[in-house]
C-alpha cells in the first residue's frame, strides 16, 4: 500500500504534473509557487542576455494586467543599465507574490529589509508607467 502523499512531504522537485482526484487518492495542491527553488540561481552558467530575455518575460507576465505594467514597465525602463547584483536583485523580486510587490512599490506596505534599496526606491517612483491622457 502506498503511503499517503501530503503538500509537506513534497520537495519542489517530486511536485506531480497532473492531480489525480479519484475517490481515495489524496489531492495535492496545485500552488507550490513560493516553496520552489529561484529560476535564476547564481552560478548556474546562464548568459546574461539570456536571464535578461527570461526576466522580462516574467515581469510582462505575471498574472494580472495591473502587475504586468507595473512589473513589465519598471523592467523595460530599468534593466538596460542594471549591473550584475541589480540582476540578482530583480530575480529576487520575480519569486515574490504581485499583491506584495504592487504594495510595496505604490507604498502601502513597506519594501522588506532583505528588498529594500536603490531599485525598490527607483520602483516606488511609478515614473515607469504609461498614463492614459
Amino acid at each position: 500500500m502506498r503511503a499517503a502523499v501530503t503538500p509537506n512531504s513534497l520537495s519542489p522537485r517530486d511536485e506531480p504534473t497532473a492531480v489525480d482526484l479519484s475517490p481515495g487518492r489524496p489531492y495535492i495542491a496545485a500552488s507550490r509557487r513560493a516553496s520552489r527553488p529561484p529560476a535564476f540561481p547564481r552560478g548556474s552558467g546562464m548568459d546574461r542576455e539570456h536571464r535578461l530575455r527570461r526576466l522580462r518575460f516574467r515581469a510582462w507576465h505575471r498574472g494580472t494586467k495591473e502587475a504586468d505594467l507595473m512589473v513589465g514597465g519598471f523592467f523595460d525602463r530599468a534593466s538596460p543599465g542594471w549591473n550584475d547584483e541589480e540582476v540578482a536583485w530583480f530575480e529576487a523580486l520575480m519569486e515574490e507574490q504581485d499583491v506584495d510587490i504592487m504594495a510595496w512599490a505604490m507604498g502601502v506596505e513597506p519594501w522588506p529589509p532583505r528588498m529594500a534599496g536603490p531599485l525598490a526606491d527607483a520602483m516606488r517612483r511609478l515614473d515607469y508607467l504609461p498614463v492614459a491622457g
